[in-house]
């Protein structure tokens, strides 16, 4: 079995009177892609929100094992950029681009949190400064050759196909060099012809040994992408399998129908 690399337990989240998650426990292993599902209102953002540091669980744990130094991480009330540092990164449900700053600036600044110059060094240009930016703009054409984007490089991002935004802040995300990589509803607003190359793009991507975990509303992409899914409902988990399983589940059904199935 897979080294797990994310450990939820028991996570709880409250707003005032209302509890968004209800003791959420869930794992992803790595050069895994799992896949959250459940209805509208099910807490999957909020969940993500947790994750990424957005907001601080009222109860619960989440780790971080990372496989180069084996060391366990608790991400739980860091902020945002720290535990983009420490290896999560993430894209939203709406598009959140530096829409005036050109397709390559947007992947050089998803670099920033693997950078090591300082202030003056940037400001007098010294020559690890220069090497530095050499070196980020490189890996920048690497990763927007990867996601299909160079031809859009010197391009405003406002100025993309909405596929193409999408595809973008999948490059910057991968510009942090994540070792968990978080995807909210990746496919929203996609044409089918969108949609396949998306899932092209995904499958490539964990090819290359990328964990993901994402968020999906389109079940066929769900089902032919995800190694295990996780449902839930009300802010709990229902139900977790392969998709086969998940497919043919009893409380899957319901959640999603409303109704009783006969078993």
């Amino acid at each position: 079995m897979s080294q797990t690399i994310l450990e939820v337990s028991s996570l709880t989240m409250d707003f005032g009177g209302v509890r968004a998650l209800n003791n959420l426990d869930l794992d992803v292993r790595k050069g895994e892609i799992v896949a959250l599902i459940g209805p509208n209102g099910a807490g999957k953002t909020t969940f993500f929100n947790c994750l990424t540091g957005l907001y601080v669980p009222t109860k619960g744990d989440i780790f971080l094992h990372r496989p180069d130094t084996g060391k366990k991480i608790s991400l739980k009330g860091l902020k945002p950029n720290k535990v983009t540092e420490h290896g999560l990164a993430r894209t939203f449900q709406n598009i959140r681009l530096f829409s005036m700053m050109t397709v390559l600036e947007n992947v050089m600044i998803g670099r920033h949190c693997r950078t090591k110059a300082f202030i003056a060094g940037a400001l007098l240009r010294t020559r690890k400064t220069r090497e530095e930016e050499e070196r980020i703009i490189e890996t920048s054409h690497a990763i927007l050759e990867k996601v299909g984007l160079s031809r859009y490089e010197n391009d405003f991002a406002m100025n993309l196909p909405y596929g193409a935004q999408r595809r973008l802040e999948i490059a910057r995300a991968l510009a942090t060099e994540p070792i968990l990589l978080l995807l909210d509803e990746p496919a929203a607003g996609m044409n089918p012809q969108e949609t396949i190359e998306l899932v092209s793009l995904i499958q490539e991507i964990a090819t290359d040994g990328q964990s993901i975990l994402l968020i999906e509303h389109d079940m066929k992409l769900v089902m032919s992408l995800s190694d295990r899914i996780f449902v839930m409902d009300y802010g709990k988990k229902i139900a977790q399998g392969t998709p086969s399983e998940i497919r043919s589940n009893p409380a899957v059904i319901k959640a999603y129908l409303g109704e009783e199935i006969d078993a």
